[in-house]
């Protein structure tokens, strides 16, 4: 395994994932340069929250594509368990729109403003087709990776691209609706397109897929089998993904709350920039990582590397005056709102480089099959969030961006050191 082979295979998936980090930013623009910023900005983070959430259940399903589909037998059944749990999910969201379910959570239980609540609630209800189109697209995402069509991932992904951005310009230049409304709209319209150009290129491969001889075991790929194998992961995927609602609870009972929830969004927006481009190397890792684990020296080399590169850069923007150009220029913030983005970024600097290292050790995990670590891991991430965010907000009154920050940071750290301690309890690399 060589650094080039490596790079060649993660670089069409990094790219789809820095493109659909473009998403984030390119929507806090728009809803910042719109009428009521602060409302818009603050529903906008909101909703997004819901929805990651709801999805959470489904992300990982191209991990377990790319792990599990051997052939046309395991292609049937594990398509067949991503189509009911896009059924669940679905439901899950018709149900929480809902206007008495919402309200309640919004208003009684997290204190939002009104305008807050009704922005949020309507978006929500327009990224309605939101985790049904996601788990559509990763399931066959995950078939392209473990095809070794890494490209095909990225032309889907411009797809999205070029509709969530023709329909926000489209929205924002000819029509009066709100800007919270057009960020759930542009998310929409991008993610149905993509499944649909992700579903057409992976066509010849189903075709041949279905049509050779199953040379998988006679056994076969079990319900149950699946079953053991995804729910860590989707639980991981839970509770990785329920920490930003849980973050927009506890920061919207927090001081300057309405500040802090509108410059999240662009906060997140730059620093998910950064995690993106080690996002992608979960899937490198279990694609590559070899029967015997005998890529893993060389992936983990090539992980460091791009931890250090992120971490570096990220660094240059943050202490330089760069960083006016991103929150004033980019992003349109007022003078007031950019006060308040400086210092969480500046926190949050570590983070792109620990997420890098957190998938190659997830993919670690994934292809020994111990998915429990991981869901471990993930947990062990969120109470250290939450104890440090309810501390930070509630016994030291910080401001809530900045509370949000520290805590997501620490977090992070604690998930690493313990994958990183397992995996030296299992001397991988020695395998």
């Amino acid at each position: 395994m060589t650094y080039k082979k490596i790079f060649k295979f993660w670089y069409p998936l990094a790219a789809t994932w820095l493109m659909m980090s473009v998403e984030g930013p390119f929507l806090a623009a728009i809803i910042a340069r719109m009428p009521n910023p602060k409302y818009n900005l603050a529903a906008y983070g909101v909703a997004f929250a819901f929805a990651l959430i709801i999805e959470a259940p489904i992300i990982m399903m191209s991990s377990a594509a790319t792990a599990l589909v051997q052939g046309a037998g395991s292609l049937r059944k594990l398509r067949h368990f991503n189509m009911i749990l896009i059924v669940i999910l679905t439901g899950l969201v018709i149900l929480l729109v809902l206007k008495p379910v919402y309200y309640y959570l919004t208003i009684d239980l997290m204190h939002l403003e009104k305008e807050v609540a009704r922005l949020s609630h309507l978006a929500l209800t327009i990224l309605l087709p939101w985790p049904g189109a996601i788990g559509y697209r990763r399931f066959y995402q995950g078939v392209l990776i473990r095809s070794d069509l890494t490209r095909r991932v990225a032309y889907g992904t411009i797809t999205r691209l070029i509709a969530m951005l023709s329909t926000a310009t489209l929205l924002f230049s000819f029509s009066r609706i709100e800007g919270a409304l057009i960020g759930a709209f542009a998310l929409s319209v991008g993610v149905i397109s993509e499944a649909i150009t992700i579903r057409i290129m992976v066509h010849p491969t189903l075709k041949n897929m279905l049509s050779c001889a199953d040379d998988e075991p006679q056994t076969g790929l079990t319900f149950s089998e699946i079953t053991r194998f995804y729910y860590p992961l989707a639980l991981t995927s839970f509770l990785g993904l329920v920490v930003q609602p849980m973050v927009t609870f506890l920061v919207g009972r927090s001081r300057m709350a309405l500040e802090s929830l509108a410059v999240l969004p662009v906060v997140n927006a730059l620093i998910f920039i950064f995690r993106s481009i080690g996002l992608s190397y979960q899937e490198v890792g279990i694609a590559l990582a070899g029967e015997h684990n005998e890529s893993i020296p060389a992936l983990r080399n090539f992980a460091l590397i791009l931890a250090a590169a992120v971490t570096l850069i990220l660094t240059l923007i943050a202490f330089t005056p760069l960083m006016n150009l991103w929150l004033l220029d980019v992003s349109g913030l007022t003078e007031e709102l950019s006060t308040f983005a400086r210092l969480p970024i500046r926190i949050l600097i570590l983070m792109p480089g620990l997420s890098v290292i957190l998938s190659f050790l997830r993919a670690i995990m994934v292809n020994i099959r111990k998915t429990r670590f991981v869901t471990v891991a993930t947990g062990i991430e969120v109470l250290v969030i939450l104890i440090v965010l309810w501390f930070g907000i509630f016994s030291f009154d910080w401001i809530g961006a900045s509370a949000a920050a520290a805590a997501l940071l620490i977090g992070r750290m604690a998930s690493d050191s313990y994958l990183l301690f397992k995996n030296s309890r299992l001397a991988i690399y020695d395998r």
